[in-house]
């Protein structure tokens, strides 16, 4: 009887083990499952809100990329009326007031023939100065004449106002550039340093490096000016279009400058097709 009553104990608390293993297997499943589709869920859940924020990123770099351009040729039709002006209208003024110069220097007094000499003289000088900034404001011309010649233009430009001493080397083959509006944007990016050296920089010389290699070109500004923290500059407009200009045709932009120690510009930009 004894016997009998152990052996029904032992099934029994056999049987109870086999529940309780298979309660916890349950539960363990449960919970595995559950981790699973919480884990699926939130790897789902980041990766749908990483492709909206890239997506979003991509519009907004997208929209910043056309309202950059959409700025860039408003202010190129801008540049180029006014250097359309300044050859069609002050131009002409300037050359009607060159001849009658001419006419009046035949008929005064010999005295005074030195001094409409020199007024008519300044008058020449004006109109090459004028026909020279309309050919770097209309984009038409730069980009018919080319990268090198406009810039050639501009540094004789500079050179003619006495303000600065500047110089141009070159290095390598011309290429020839299969978009002519980077070359417009090049020319533009190297106009506003120039600008800024002449307003702010106290710099006696400027010297402007071209280095033609196959694959890209390396332009190096650099003048012996005052420079200034890069740290402690703001980041006005200028610099601001300089690199924005730079990015549109996926230039490498570096601007460096140190206090008395002149400011120093380097680009580096690969050719690209239409």
């Amino acid at each position: 009887m004894l016997y009998i009553c152990f052996s029904l104990y032992n099934s029994v608390q056999e049987t109870i083990s086999k529940e309780e293993i298979a309660l916890i297997v349950y539960v363990v499943f449960f919970v595995v499952t559950l981790i699973v589709v919480f884990v699926v869920f939130f790897l789902t859940f980041q990766k749908r809100k990483n492709q909206l924020l890239m997506k979003n990123a991509e519009q907004q770099r997208q929209f910043d990329e056309e309202l950059l351009i959409s700025q860039q040729e408003i202010q190129e039709e801008t540049l180029k009326h006014v250097g359309r002006e300044l050859h069609d209208n002050v131009g002409q003024l300037l050359s009607v007031a060159t001849m009658q110069m001419n006419v009046v220097a035949k008929i005064v007094n010999d005295d005074v023939k030195p001094k409409v000499a020199n007024a008519s003289e300044a008058l020449r000088e004006s109109l090459t100065e004028v026909r020279n900034l309309s050919k770097s404001l209309n984009s038409d011309i730069i980009a018919k004449l080319g990268f090198c010649a406009s810039v050639k233009n501009e540094i004789d430009r500079l050179n003619k106002s006495g303000l600065i001493e500047a110089s141009l080397e070159m290095v390598g083959e011309n290429e020839n550039f299969e978009n002519n509006k980077d070359e417009t944007i090049l020319f533009r990016i190297l106009q506003e340093f120039f600008s800024n050296t002449l307003k702010y920089a106290e710099a006696e010389h400027l010297k402007v490096y071209l280095n033609y290699s196959p694959k890209a070109l390396r332009i190096d500004v650099e003048d012996d000016g005052i420079g200034f923290d890069l740290k402690l500059v703001e980041q006005g407009s200028g610099m601001t279009n300089m690199k924005k200009r730079a990015e549109l045709i996926n230039a490498e932009f570096h601007l460096d400058s140190q206090l008395n120690k002149g400011t120093k510009l380097k680009l580096i930009y690969p050719y690209r097709d239409i």
